[in-house]
């Protein structure tokens, strides 16, 4: 009969500082699986198993969603479904690549910095198609044309690069500067873990809040006419509330710094943190279903359709970008920086060629 023989969990004290999780004690796997080793080990409980699970297992639902609506709405020939279809694929790509990044992060230490590397860019790309749908479909009546409208994709671009980059810098620092394929455990992660943390938050909530100014004025601020007031506040309400929450779980890591090694397997803050994030998406995506249908009369009436630039264009723009800052980040967990040593001994090989 055939078994199959799962590998041992670890302890804290029994894997490298640059895998320890805040307050998680037990449930690490090897640091140094096989790919095998890391597919295997999503049918065995660890610290990371309904981390990746809560993340794969949406992405498909997304996709669902995206496949079914493309009976529906022409994304082929309507340019102003393009903002919403730049959603849709940003929103099942950050769950997929997350539950790809908690997969095989314990392959090795580089193995770990390059798969966070391409989650914090896939994150970076879903606030970019956020912006790209609250542009075209969620600004207030009265900002419609405004300058900042004409400049919120642009800037919206901008704020992708910096996420991906100050997110990526807050793991290691500056590649071939800060670390190279021998250093690996500086700045800042290991040696300053509460600003590399301050880092991050601010890489993620800049853009967040900034493509949100919109959403934020029609639910908190404006008043009378030229507001868009609809039946899609109340589900904007739970978007932003499920978003607030996220945002308070990553930066706590609660409830388990209250119990260290209670929560190590189910109920940690991260598991917590997944699940109000994709929840938040399901709601974003309704109200945006429902804005881009109870608006378009009016938006097409008053302002140009979606152009290929600030939809398509600017995503595809912000993915190469994205790719480059982490292929640099990348490169640099495995450049090799000449010793003098090495230099000396390069010297009196070329003398001797010469001579």
């Amino acid at each position: 009969m055939l078994s199959l023989k799962l590998p041992r969990l670890l302890s804290i004290n029994q894997v490298p500082k640059v895998f320890h999780e805040h307050s998680i004690i037990f449930g690490y796997r090897q640091p140094r699986c096989t790919a095998t080793d890391c597919l295997f080990s999503l049918f065995q409980l660890t610290n990371e198993t309904v981390n990746i699970w809560t993340h794969f297992l949406p992405t498909w639902y997304f996709v669902w969603n995206l496949l079914a609506l493309s009976y529906t709405l022409d994304f082929w020939n309507e340019a102003y479904t393009w903002p919403f279809l730049v959603f849709m694929v940003t929103a099942c790509i950050y769950p997929f690549t997350s539950s790809c990044a908690h997969t095989f992060s314990s392959m090795s230490t580089r193995a770990r910095h390059i798969c966070f590397f391409f989650d914090y860019g896939a994150l970076s790309l879903y606030s970019l198609g956020s912006a790209t749908v609250y542009a075209a479909y969620i600004m207030p009546d009265k900002w419609i044309n405004s300058t900042f409208h004409e400049w919120f994709m642009p800037l919206a671009v901008f704020n992708t690069v910096v996420c991906t980059g100050l997110s990526c810098y807050s793991r290691l620092g500056l590649p071939f500067i800060h670390f190279n394929c021998s250093i690996t455990e500086r700045f800042p992660e290991q040696e300053s873990p509460n600003m590399s943390k301050v880092l991050r938050i601010v890489a993620f909530a800049y853009p967040y809040f900034f493509d949100n100014i919109p959403l934020f004025y029609r639910l908190f601020i404006c008043t009378g006419e030229g507001c868009a007031h609809n039946e899609t506040i109340p589900i904007h309400y739970r978007h932003v509330t499920l978003a607030m929450l996220t945002g308070f779980l990553f930066a706590t890591h609660l409830p388990e710094r209250l119990a260290p090694g209670t929560f190590d397997y189910i109920g940690h803050s991260h598991q917590l943190f997944h699940i109000c994030a994709v929840i938040g998406t399901h709601f974003q995506m309704k109200a945006l279903i429902k804005d881009m249908t109870l608006r378009q009369a009016w938006l097409t009436l008053h302002t140009p359709l979606p152009s290929f630039m600030d939809t398509i264009g600017a995503i595809s723009l912000a993915l190469l970008l994205n790719l480059l800052i982490i292929a640099l980040f990348s490169l640099g967990l495995y450049w090799k920086p000449k010793t003098p040593e090495a230099k000396n001994q390069h010297y009196y090989t070329e003398k001797l060629k010469v001579d």
